[in-house]
């Protein structure tokens, strides 16, 4: 929202001269919207190896549950700039929270795999509209000395949200069923757009910008493709499998197609003169490393390593979860607070060193052996890193893009989320995979095979088991060793996708920024 396309008030000549009571009420409307789509997200991960026995389909089947709804946002955020300048950002923020509302209910009452995959379409493209548009808003609401405590308080929902899924899913799941994690955003999503539709200021839109259908087309291709590609690929065998091998292919002939198309257009779909500001351009590459390919891995990581190293239940796991979730909640207005004192720039450098120690020399040393309240308290500094890094780099983004490219900025940020986020967690699956196939082979590397075979039967003979029981008990505790061991090793690499990631934070003090211009729209000229 910017001053020279919309007016929130007409008696505001800025969207941030409100009165302290009236930007608290907006600030909740919209942080309610955002904390319940992100939320959602998590949550849905938790319940999705529960779903095969109700929807009738196997593991891979209720995957598509998660890779549909990815696709549809990743696709959405592509459009919303668009949506924002024609009808303003009030309206389409309504109009996400109507369709992930709607579409909640309709996963909800699903019966089948197909029903549920198309209210997951709905539900993703929703969740992008409000995404962006609360995200915009926001930032609008607070004066320019204020906007670090705005994107504190942004990053307090949209870091603390996916933390905390695991914790509400299992809680719904074990108390309730499945259906609850849906059903639960439908009346929060009807009083959410009653009020949205009453207290959010009215804007006046007076742009009516061009949409370039072609580039739309062609990059909407490729990201489809990658998505997938990246989705299902450690489950096919990555490019021994043919539709992994053609997925590539047609994405990278897609951005080609784009890149062409964007060329050759009067009206891009992208402004990509933004990137000449080097402050945003590694901006977005510390989003899209960091936080994509590393901490998007730590994400996925940490409750797999809980529930299958050291078995916790569902609910308990999301408990052990929620005490890293709690420093990102505490650590994020802190963050936007120190982004307004001392510069957002030194607040991510802050941020990332916090993140990078952590990471780096605490998160590997987790395994089957460390003391369930140990692993608790080492994850905490990735929290606090975590906690730190959004708010700073949102206003430093912001703060580098033209005023009338902030809804461009938001989106741009999401797409590199979501492609970065799913680079980081097809990461983490194949290392985890391979690396436990490494210390496996290790394992058995070293043994001295005429003393196992001795202490196998005297197991047996101890035991009362016959030779096959006591062969297949050994080979799963070989199995679960290399796991355990594995985590290690794919703990180290995510955090080398952070260490690349901080180059760009590095480069920020390097490389000197431009002032951002204000690129006139096509009324203005």
């Amino acid at each position: 929202m910017t001053p020279d396309t919309h007016a929130p008030m007409p008696a505001a000549a800025n969207p941030w001269d409100i009165t302290p009571k009236e930007r608290a009420i907006f600030t909740f409307i919209v942080m309610l919207g955002a904390f319940m789509a992100i939320l959602d997200t998590t949550v849905v991960d938790v319940i999705v190896p529960k779903l095969t026995g109700p929807l009738s389909s196997d593991l891979y089947g209720v995957q598509w549950i998660i890779t549909s709804y990815m696709v549809s946002a990743a696709i959405a955020l592509l459009v919303t700039e668009y949506l924002i300048k024609r009808f303003g950002s009030k309206a389409i923020f309504i109009l996400g929270v109507a369709l992930f509302s709607a579409a909640s209910f309709f996963c909800g009452i699903s019966n089948d795999l197909s029903t549920i995959i198309v209210a997951r379409i709905v539900q993703g493209f929703g969740e992008a509209l409000i995404m962006v548009t609360s995200h915009i808003m926001v930032f609008s609401f607070f004066p320019p000395d204020k906007q670090g405590l705005a994107m504190g308080i942004f990053a307090l929902g949209v870091s603390f949200a996916p933390a905390l899924g695991p914790t509400v899913g299992g809680y719904l799941t074990e108390y309730y069923n499945w259906r609850m994690v849906f059903f639960i955003n439908v009346p929060i999503g009807i009083l959410l757009s009653i009020a949205a539709a009453l207290y959010l200021p009215k804007e006046r839109v007076s742009e009516k910008p061009k949409f370039n259908f072609t580039s739309f087309f062609l990059l909407s291709i490729a990201t489809i493709s990658l998505l997938i590609m990246l989705s299902k690929g450690q489950q096919r065998g990555w490019f021994h499998d043919e539709l992994i091998g053609t997925l590539f292919f047609v994405s990278v002939i897609s951005f080609l197609l784009y890149g062409i198309s964007e060329l050759n257009s009067r009206y891009t779909l992208i402004d990509f003169t933004l990137f000449k500001n080097p402050d945003f351009t590694n901006g977005i590459l510390i989003y899209f490393f960091v936080l994509g390919f590393s901490m998007y891995q730590y994400f996925y990581l940490l409750p797999v390593y809980y529930e299958h190293i050291k078995m916790l239940p569902t609910m308990d796991a999301g408990i052990a979860v929620f005490a890293f979730a709690l420093f990102i909640g505490i650590f994020s207005p802190v963050a936007g607070i120190l982004s307004d004192k001392i510069g957002a720039k030194k607040t991510v450098g802050i941020a990332a060193t916090v993140y990078i120690l952590g990471s780096i020399t605490l998160l590997p040393s987790l395994n089957y052996y460390t003391p369930l309240t140990q692993a608790m308290l080492l994850t905490i500094p990735f929290g606090i890193g975590m906690g730190m890094f959004f708010a700073p780099v949102t206003v430093l983004l912001l703060q580098s893009a033209p005023a009338n490219k902030g809804e461009l900025a938001i989106v741009l940020m999401d797409y590199f989320r979501f492609v970065g986020g799913s680079f980081g967690t097809a990461l983490a699956t194949n290392n985890m995979e391979y690396f436990k196939a490494l210390n496996f082979d290790h394992m058995t590397e070293i043994q001295n095979y005429e003393y196992l075979n001795d202490f196998l039967h005297q197991v047996m003979h101890y035991g009362g088991m016959t030779w096959e029981q006591t062969k297949a008990i050994f080979a799963n505790y070989e199995t679960f060793m290399s796991f355990n061991y594995g985590f290690y090793n794919t703990f180290m690499h995510a955090g080398y996708w952070g260490i690349l990631g901080s180059l760009f934070v590095v480069a920020l003090f390097l490389m000197k920024p431009k002032q951002p211009i204000h690129i006139p729209s096509k009324k203005e000229q």
